[in-house]
């Protein structure tokens, strides 16, 4: 009897765990359909993105891999609400995005956008403490709560003790961590990173992939745009762009349907 409880509690307790993962992970952060994007080019137009169709998870970690003309940079710039489509639809935590002025943009960036770019994107005459508070301050947080704040994801990036150093002091890899924090911050749903390893060595990109994974591992959607294998490997997904249309979408290992 007592065997015969044991066993149904833990049967009971491994159901609702996986309802709990099923549940987590069925929320379409990011829904993308049928999404055009073209530029101007004189009397003509460049068609970079061609119907593209996409649904990324609450708490996945996606990489987009594309070579130089893909289209996966303007792909980030429509998703980081730095850019609009010309057709389709994309839905950013459930909300249809359309119609938005710089200012309605500016708000729904700044609650659900994190950004990490290739050049980090500090503020060369602030230092990383500084840096990192900059988007709560954009948020209104006051100045002893931002930098208690800030302090807080520094430490969270091992950085603590570089909070007073300028970015001009920082190496490759700290800058890096400084624009992760930043990212952090202000607690958004995605992390958009921007070939977040571009002008690192291998051994510095394996560290910031390892953040990266750990920022994942706490639930929060990770969404990276790179050109090279070895980093997407790190990512559980990877969804390649070849001339404005998706031509894969694995996960690492396992095929699934784009």
């Amino acid at each position: 009897m007592h065997i015969a409880k044991l066993v149904n509690s833990q049967l009971a307790y491994t159901v609702q765990y996986c309802l709990e993962i099923i549940i987590k992970y069925s929320h379409r952060m990011i829904k993308i359909q049928n999404l055009h994007k073209s530029y101007p080019m004189g009397d003509e137009s460049l068609h970079v993105l061609k119907g593209l169709d996409l649904h990324i998870k609450e708490g996945e970690f996606v990489s987009i891999m594309g070579s130089s003309g893909s289209g996966k940079s303007t792909l980030l710039n429509i998703v980081g609400l730095l850019d609009v489509h010309d057709e389709g639809q994309y839905y950013l935590n459930g909300q249809l995005i359309e119609n938005l002025d710089e200012k309605k943009a500016a708000v729904l960036r700044n609650k659900f956008l994190g950004f990490v770019f290739q050049a980090f994107n500090l503020i060369t005459y602030k230092n990383a403490l500084e840096n990192v508070a900059l988007p709560l301050y954009y948020k209104g947080v006051g100045r002893k709560e931002r930098q208690k704040i800030a302090m807080e994801y520094l430490e969270k990036v091992g950085l603590g003790e570089w909070a007073n150093h300028l970015p001009n002091e920082l190496s490759g890899g700290q800058k890096q961590r400084v624009a992760i924090a930043r990212a952090l911050v202000t607690n958004p749903k995605v992390v958009l990173a921007d070939e977040p390893t571009g002008a690192l060595d291998s051994s510095t990109s394996h560290s910031v992939m390892e953040l990266l994974k750990e920022i994942n591992k706490e639930g929060m959607t990770v969404f990276v745009i790179t050109h090279e294998e070895d980093i997407a490997a790190e990512t559980d997904r990877i969804v390649r762009l070849v001339d404005g249309v998706i031509v894969s979408d694995e996960l690492t290992g396992k095929k699934v349907n784009a």
